[in-house]
């Protein structure tokens, strides 16, 4: 029987999440695309839309906080190992709002601190187009 790409096992993390993130009603809710994705760092980014606005034109916090989240999660899993079992959770995050988006995509930028056994330390930046910072974010996830 010939493999397909739904059957397909990920080699690591990052697959998994090229495979994951399409799959994933809130992702797709937002409208998050992953845009890159490395070993221990990741890309994503949120298309404006108004839905997502909280007066005006201003992306909601809520949207940019569920950015973040994502992105901490495809960071923590983004080239690592396969577990034995296939599950992940954020356990905590911390996050900074710096400056709002008004009418434009934004973008973040995961970068691994520290992957651990199963706790992974994560920091994402949310930018604009054209690179003012939005929001920053420590967050930790754990797999497995």
């Amino acid at each position: 029987m010939a493999e397909t790409e739904a059957t397909r096992m990920p080699s690591n993390g990052s697959e998994l999440m090229e495979m994951f993130l399409p799959q994933s009603p809130f992702v797709q809710e937002l409208g998050v695309e992953l845009e890159a994705i490395g070993d221990g760092w990741c890309r994503l980014r949120l298309p404006f839309r108004t839905e997502l606005t909280t007066v005006g034109d201003m992306v909601h916090g809520a949207a940019i906080a569920g950015l973040i989240d994502i992105a901490a999660m495809v960071t923590a899993w983004a080239g690592g190992p396969i577990p034995e079992k296939l599950r992940g959770v954020t356990t905590s995050m911390a996050l900074e709002f710096i400056d709002s988006a008004n009418g434009e995509d934004i973008h973040a930028e995961g970068k691994l601190l520290r992957r651990g056994r199963t706790l992974n330390n994560t920091e994402v930046e949310i930018k604009t187009g054209d690179g003012r910072l939005v929001a920053k974010a420590i967050a930790t996830y754990k797999v497995g």
